[in-house]
């Protein structure tokens, strides 16, 4: 199978760049944040090659791949993978639901 074109949507690339800032606020230091960024870029690659090869969500059409603390919620076309959430898993899961049925 040929690796899809990743797409991130406009919400889906916002999202990352929140955790990124808020991690180095927390911590004082870009460490944390340095290695969630390339745990996202691996995980991304390995959507990228397999794209079916994480579990179903509970969202229509849409596949989650979990990295701990955050998940990434996707779609897959025949040529693409499009990024339609980058989630901390801690946050309120009404919000996701929310934000999920606007993508619908």
């Amino acid at each position: 199978m040929a690796q899809k074109a990743v797409i991130w949507t406009n919400t889906s690339s916002r999202q990352p760049h929140q955790v990124l800032e808020y991690w180095v606020e927390r911590n004082g230091t870009a460490t944390y944040s340095l290695k969630l960024l390339d745990l996202i870029e691996k995980r991304t690659a390995g959507i990228a090659e397999k794209p079916l090869s994480c579990k179903r969500s509970v969202f229509p059409n849409s596949r989650v791949a979990s990295m701990g603390l955050c998940s990434i919620y996707y779609k897959v076309t025949s040529t693409k993978v499009i990024v339609t959430a980058f989630w901390d898993n801690r946050q309120d899961p009404k919000k996701l639901h929310e934000l999920m049925a606007k993508k619908t």
